[in-house]
This record gives C-alpha cells, structure tokens and sequence, in this order.
C-alpha cells in the first residue's frame, strides 16, 4: 500500500555550483515510500545531523548512483514492522539508524566484524537495502537509498539490522548524532586505535567525527591531546574541553613542542591524503595513525615503504569507527549519560528540512560542526 513522503532529493553527483543555498542540488520531492518488508521497519525520523559524507555525495568526492534520497545519520520512531511478530523491535520504539547493516552471515560478520560487512557495503554502494531494490519511487521510477538510510526525510524503510532500539527519553537531537559521528569518531579511538590511558593522541580535523573522537580520547584518559584545524571557533570548542588546538599553519611545531617524541596516536579525519600524510610523518616510532576519513578516490597516499619496518608504525583504516552498532552505541549512550561524553558540544544548530541547501554551505565552509534537521 505505502505512502508519500518528503524527502531531500539530489539528482547529479558532483559538479554541483556553489553556494548550495543559490544553485539547490537537493530538492524536496514527494516519494512514495513501499511498505518494510520481513525483516525491514517503517521509521518516522525525527532528526537528522548533516554529515561530511552526505557533502561528499553533493560535491562528487563520494560517486554514488543518482537519483538519491540522501542523508544517513538519524533517529526516529518505528510505526511499522515489516515482520508482525519481530520479537526485538516494537511500533513506538525510539532507534538510532545506523549507516552499514550487517548481514550477519558473510565472513567478515561472522569473524565479529560487521563493520566490513561485504553485502551490507555491496548494499549501500548500489544505493539499495540490505533485503534487494528500492522502496523509494518517483512517477514510477526508483530513487536510491544512501547507505541504507536516507534520512533526509519525514520517513524512511531500513532493514532492522540498521536500527539500535534506545530509550525514549534522549532528545531527538542529540540521539542522532550517535549513529555517525559518535560512532564513528569515539569508535576510532576506542575501537580502532584502543587508546590507552596516559597515551598522547593528535587529531586532524575538528568536525563532527573529529570533535568527537576528542571526546573519545578524554573519556580515554588520554594526554596530552592536541587538534589542529582551520577553524578558530572550532578550536575554541576543543580547548574548551581541554585539548591544545592549534592551526595547521603551526601544527608540526606545537606537536614537537608538546609530544617531543610523537604522538602515540594519530586520528586522521580530514579525508585528505596530504594530511594523513602528515600524520604518519608525525607519529612516534611504534605509533599508530587511523584515518577515518573519506578523501576522493583519486587522492594517493605516498609513504618510504621501508618506514613500517625499520619504524614500526600501525597505519590503520577504520570504517564506522570499527563500531558494533548494537553494541558500541549503548555503550556511549551510558558513557554520555555518566557525563563522560559531552555529546551535545558537537550540535551547531537545529533547522527545518527545507533549509538543507543552506547548511551545505555551511559545512562545506567549515561554519558548523554538526547541523541537525527536521522534517
């Protein structure tokens, strides 16, 4: 039966002019959405955080099949379940979305790691949901899922597997944010890095993947901790909470200055090759360096081969902050509620859906850290 909705559309991936606010890429269109199949629900969103990823797609760093109904970081309400008798999920419960679902049966799942899954990646890069096709349409013709989510709209049909059930009582704000950027930012630290107390970490980057993975590394007890950044006020944020924040102009020097020997850790969260680069070249022997972000395929990262060895350095790539959702997102949750995680110092601002031109630009001007819109 299904219904309409209204979702942010974007028809062309890449070459889009700037500002975003003037030229539109993304447009509020009238969809149907099909009914959750077994296995899928029916979420009412609530909220929605603009991410770097959703940009990516905007400004062609990310290809992606068109048209896409984008957006991929959300909670919402579940007000439908596609297999009646589901015993985990229930219509009224408040879930946090999460972007890759495992499968559970390949591999990778199977070894614990869900955050490689093949078919949920394979899912999401043809812009379809983990069960097969669309259930997104426009005057009969399919409109793509970003990353199993799309959440740039009133509604949106997921497979379970991408949904964490949380309780009711946590702003829809704030909620959102932990199904990428606290998952993604925290987990490299946790997860990915393991970093441990006393250690020293630099981060790159102080979006909201960045400026979480801040929070992660104090929640570490890691010190000292240094972030470098562009921007002023963002540096400001990270000094507030307690780190040294230093521009990238002067960052080599204040990084030798503070950590004399390097940096244990090194968090890269640009999507630069350039400055993951830089990271590596930083790093003390024996340190590890974790790049979270996403540059353009066409970037290359150029390193002496001969330096894993004879310096002993761990370049680790971390997807998803190397995060369990069902698992790690409780998990900060918990951490959040004993004030452990400041979540709520990444959220910029909250806007109507029909501003979302608007925020692009600013994200794409490095003016917001983590804007959340509502339908």
């Amino acid at each position: 039966m299904g219904r309409t909705i209204t979702a942010a559309v974007l028809d062309k991936c890449g070459n889009n002019p700037r500002p975003y606010a003037t030229h539109t890429p993304l447009r509020l269109a009238e969809l149907s959405l099909d009914d959750p199949r077994p296995g899928e629900l029916l979420i009412r969103i609530d909220a929605a955080g603009l991410c770097h990823s959703d940009l990516s797609v905007v400004n062609g760093d990310r290809p992606r099949p068109m048209p896409m109904a984008i957006g991929h970081e959300a909670t919402g309400i579940i007000e439908a379940l596609g297999s009646p008798d589901d015993a985990h999920f229930a219509i009224g419960d408040r879930v946090v979305l999460a972007f890759l679902p495992a499968c559970g049966e390949c591999v990778r799942c199977q070894s614990g790691e869900g955050y490689m899954c093949a078919n949920g990646a394979a899912s999401n890069g043809a812009g379809r949901l983990l069960g097969g096709g669309c259930r997104l349409h426009e005057h009969g013709d399919d409109v793509n899922h970003h990353l199993g989510v799309s959440a740039f709209a009133t509604h949106a049909v997921v497979d379970r597997r991408s949904a964490v059930k949380i309780d009711r009582d946590i702003p829809s704000e704030i909620a959102a944010l932990f199904g990428c950027a606290v998952l993604t930012g925290v987990g490299a630290v946790m997860n990915s890095a393991k970093v441990r107390p006393g250690e020293s970490v630099v981060i790159y980057g102080l979006g909201g993947v960045g400026l979480a993975a801040l929070l992660g590394a104090l929640a570490s007890a890691a010190v000292p901790i240094v972030t470098v950044d562009p921007s002023a006020e963002k540096r400001a944020i990270a000094a507030t909470l307690g780190a040294v924040a230093v521009d990238p102009v002067e960052a080599a020097e204040v990084i030798k200055q503070t950590i004399p020997d390097g940096p244990d850790v090194v968090i890269e969260t640009v999507g630069k090759a350039v400055v993951l680069q830089e990271g590596y070249r930083l790093a003390r022997r024996g340190g590890r360096i974790v790049t979270v972000g996403l540059p353009n395929p066409a970037e290359r990262f150029d390193i002496a081969a001969v330096s894993l060895v004879a310096e002993g350095k761990t370049l680790i790539g971390s997807y998803m902050g190397s995060s369990i959702p069902a698992r790690d997102i409780p998990r900060y949750i918990s951490l959040w509620r004993a004030g452990r995680l400041p979540v709520e110092t990444l959220l910029t601002s909250v806007s109507p859906l029909s501003e979302i031109n608007g925020l692009l630009d600013a994200l794409a001007e490095g003016r917001a850290v983590r804007q959340i819109v509502r339908p």
